[in-house]
């Protein structure tokens, strides 16, 4: 079983984006160490609880501070960009850092209407030509632009001998169809969704044919996991993670991970409640053998050999922790 894992570069209360990104150099740093197999930067915009809006920057750093493990993004939003350039900047990674560029795309917004239209102006339009646009950004990678095509006659230079392996984001069957009509890797959000994940998975199986580019298909889904030496100290550091998509989804607060403590003195809805009971059912909270146990019985259901990890914790030592005990515990032997 591969491990990977997916870093939304949260701002903790009491830290700044410069320390949420230190942070997570420093985690990228120690999943190359331990052995994880992708690291993966997730891009949005003017969210004050996120640092990273750009992670093809990002990347540049991350790659210069790690040796092996794959680097990617999870997911550049292509709705705003033009595939050229994104091509020309998946290209200039993947020739620094050969063999280990991911491009991840996905067509969210990443954040509010103001910051779509500011960034790429009419986004709905641009989403209704994503497939149209998967297909010219897949071209400018690996050839295949007709000879009278204006486009032949350019290449995002420079041009790696590997070029970056590109792979499809999304949280529902239709992501799953999408990436499997293009015959390109498939990774579901099931952190982030409220869909059935193993039936998602079965659509991509079922819909894709592999091309010369990818074969066989590849899937893996991204889980929300918090790992501590005890149960007991895995759910009080997960109160954070639950007060922060409590906050999000009521827009309170500075849009922060909130502490422990404060977690703690939260005056608690019945619908707040009932938030958590659900949020937790879409987490794994535990000790080592719980998270491995978890993730053991899920792989079947999945029908994938990948798990990417989604931690968040108020304390960043607790989150770079939480990645070091599942590895001990799963990819001691690897």
């Amino acid at each position: 079983m591969k491990l990977s894992i997916l870093d939304q570069s949260p701002i903790s209360t009491g830290a700044s984006a410069r320390e949420a990104l230190h942070a997570s150099v420093d985690l990228a740093r120690e999943a190359d160490a331990l052995g994880y197999h992708r690291y993966w930067i997730a891009e949005h915009h003017d969210m004050d609880g996120l640092a990273c809006p750009n992670p093809d920057v990002f990347l540049g750093i991350i790659g210069s501070q790690t040796e092996r493990i794959r680097i990617g993004a999870g997911a550049v939003l292509l709705p705003h960009y033009k595939p050229f350039r994104v091509a020309e900047t998946y290209n200039m990674l993947a020739t620094l850092y050969p063999g280990r560029i991911d491009l991840g795309i996905g067509r969210a917004p990443g954040g509010s209407a103001e910051a779509s239209i500011a960034l790429s102006g009419n986004f709905l339009k641009n989403v209704r030509h994503m497939p149209e646009t998967i297909d010219e950004l897949r071209m400018f990678l690996h050839g295949g632009f007709p000879k009278d095509q204006h486009n032949a006659k350019i290449k995002p230079s420079p041009v790696p001998a590997i070029p970056p392996d590109m792979w499809l984001l999304g949280t529902s069957e239709k992501s799953a169809q999408a990436a499997a009509e293009q015959g390109i890797p498939y990774a579901f959000g099931q952190f982030m969704s409220d869909q059935d994940g193993p039936r998602v998975m079965q659509t991509y199986m079922d819909t894709v044919t592999a091309n010369d580019q990818y074969t066989p298909p590849r899937k893996l889904a991204a889980v929300s996991v918090v790992c501590a030496e005890t149960t007991e100290k895995a759910r009080e550091l997960a109160l954070s993670n639950q007060l922060w998509r409590i906050q999000q989804a009521k827009g309170e607060g500075d849009g922060k991970v909130p502490s422990v403590e404060a977690a703690k003195r939260y005056k608690y809805t019945d619908e707040d409640l009932a938030m958590i009971r659900e949020t937790a059912n879409q987490m794994i909270i535990g000790n080592p053998q719980d998270v491995k146990q978890a993730l053991t019985q899920m792989q079947t259901l999945y029908n994938t050999d990948e798990w990417m990890i989604v931690t968040i914790t108020h304390s960043y030592e607790a989150r770079k922790e939480s990645y070091r005990l599942i590895a001990d515990e799963m990819l001691a032997d690897s």
